[in-house]
């Protein structure tokens, strides 16, 4: 029996007032849960009472050192309740953070130190040796003040005065910035595939409109759930999942500082939060990466040992069978769904109870999307076109970047970069990144739907596919592919599958075994790398 399709009508979301600071927005929306646990990390339990101490503490610190609003600081941390005490600390005060990356070189944070003209650094112990290498290489920075969250021992000395972060707490508290929905509220920086990494400005408004778009309306979040995300605070994925997503319903979060490998999920799924045990997460966010991983693991939990009621995927496209494997298992769906950066969240999803494995779902109500051609008209049902989006929580800019602003932001619509397929019942099948399509033999290929389908082999953990010249200077397809701890593959064998299953000219002419994939720190497959390594071959 097929679902019906989900209604387009946006819901009944009301714009944020003339004078409106996000900070003070979830502050007011949980001044009745004082007690209740908003943040549980690797050794502590934040309360919604305590959470709203701390940031006006730190709104009134930032105001002592003379940061003034829209002036930018760099907020360097791993995910622990430091993390968005900092943030909203910030926004409350007007002043813009910028969330970074914490794998990043010490050239990257040069650069976005002097791009952004950040006053001060908010960093983890753990972050400040290769922080202050970034401080050494950029001569043009302006940081005068670095707050360094939980030292273990005595702080630098030097030009540039370090504080503890947590020394702030103690401070008095401050009145909230009368910031307006559409001033700078914070910077997140696109992770893109070639060139220096934009600085891609949003409005305080932005998080509002996704979390009661997204969070609150669609995926339908409530104050009795607890959320995990496998995706950090400072990409857009994550600070929607463990932070405006949770704080605007009344949820819980839980926080984890090291990287999200399937044994560190497995053990938060089961035990809940160190800080807070028992704190069991009812939602987890990941990506298709993460969660093939979690699906080839030995230690995979029962149904039974986790509190699971949903899960969401986005990043990538999720293939089908992944989805359908981990329903099998846990008995919930995976939501999949697709955002950006500059759109801040996801903006094309799936629903909960309304899910169609091997496509993106609908437009989440509320926004609007089409597919053009080259030419920019629209294309007709069921060929591949580029993905454009108009919604409320789009970014201003990139900072210092109007070319790329042009290029991106164009009127009311954003381009995404994404190449799609509309399909008959209204939902979107994801085709590849625009850049990532290939041609062969006149015909447009997806490298996803090819990824798609070797992934369905049993003996197949991943693949990434690309296209590969030939000897006569043609496009023919090339898989690079990682297989399942001790299971066995050919090439043959892995080709033949692939032509039982799509159509002859997709087949991937050339199949390399690898021991992984190039991802970025989000999971992400980076194409681009294998295709640079392949030009490299003599």
């Amino acid at each position: 029996m097929s679902q019906p399709t989900p209604s387009s009508a946006a819901p009944r979301v009301s714009p944020p007032p003339a004078r409106f600071n996000f900070a003070q927005h979830l502050l007011v929306l949980n001044e009745g849960r004082a007690a209740k646990p908003a943040f549980v990390d690797d050794t502590e339990a934040l309360s919604y009472g305590e959470l709203a101490r701390r940031v006006q503490g730190v709104s009134a610190a930032l105001r002592q050192m003379g940061i003034r609003r829209e002036e930018r600081v760099l907020l360097l941390m791993h995910d622990c309740t430091d993390w968005p005490v900092a943030f909203l600390g910030a926004l409350h005060a007007g002043v813009v953070p910028v969330a970074v990356n914490t794998l990043l070189t010490a050239d990257d944070y040069a650069y976005m130190l002097e791009h952004s003209r950040a006053q001060a650094a908010l960093v983890s112990a753990a972050l400040l040796p290769i922080l202050s290498q970034a401080l050494a290489q950029a001569t043009q920075h302006e940081v005068k003040h670095i707050a360094v969250s939980r030292p273990t021992g005595a702080l630098p000395t030097g030009a540039t005065p370090h504080t503890h972060f947590q020394n702030w707490f103690s401070t008095t508290p401050a009145e909230p910035a009368p910031t307006h929905p559409d001033d700078p509220g914070f910077w997140l920086y696109s992770s893109g595939s070639t060139g220096r990494p934009k600085g891609t400005v949003h409005t305080h408004a932005n998080p509002y409109y996704t979390s009661e778009l997204y969070g609150r309306h669609l995926l339908e979040l409530t104050e009795h759930d607890v959320c995990f995300s496998a995706a950090k605070l400072f990409f857009a994925y994550g600070l929607g999942n463990g932070l405006t997503f949770p704080l605007t319903v009344g949820a819980t979060t839980v926080l984890l500082a090291d990287r999200p490998t399937p044994e560190a999920v497995f053990k938060r799924w089961t035990e809940g939060g160190a800080g807070a045990p028992g704190t069991q997460p009812t939602i987890f966010f990941g990506a298709p990466t993460g969660y093939a991983g979690m699906l080839a693991h030995p230690q995979l939990p029962a149904k039974e040992q986790t509190a699971l009621r949903m899960a969401s995927s986005a990043g990538e496209a999720l293939p089908a069978e992944l989805g359908e494997r981990f329903k099998q298992h846990f008995g919930v769906d995976i939501v999949d769904g697709i955002g950006s950066t500059e759109m801040l969240h996801i903006f094309l999803s799936n629903r909960p109870g309304q899910v169609r494995y091997g496509t993106t779902g609908w437009p989440v109500p509320g926004y609007e999307v089409e597919l053009r051609g080259e030419g920019g008209a629209p294309v007709p049902e069921g060929e591949p076109g580029d993905l454009y989006i108009k919604g409320p929580s789009a970014a201003l800019m990139y900072w210092a970047n109007r070319d790329k602003s042009r290029e991106t932001f164009q009127g009311g619509w954003t381009k995404s970069g994404d190449k799609y397929v509309r399909n008959a019942d209204g939902t979107y099948t994801y085709s590849g990144r625009s850049d990532d399509m290939l041609k062969v033999s006149g015909i447009y290929v997806s490298p996803f739907e090819v990824e798609a389908t070797l992934v369905q082999h049993p003996a197949v953990l991943e693949a990434a596919v690309i296209g590969k010249e030939d000897e006569e200077g043609l496009t023919k397809t090339k898989a690079f592919v990682v297989l399942k701890v001790g299971q066995q593959a050919n090439e043959a064998e892995l080709k033949a599958f692939v032509k039982d299953r799509l159509a002859p000219y997709k087949y991937p002419r050339y199949i390399e075994f690898v021991s992984e994939l190039p991802k970025t720190a989000t999971g992400k497959i980076q194409r681009f790398r294998l295709r640079e390594r392949e030009r490299a071959q003599p």
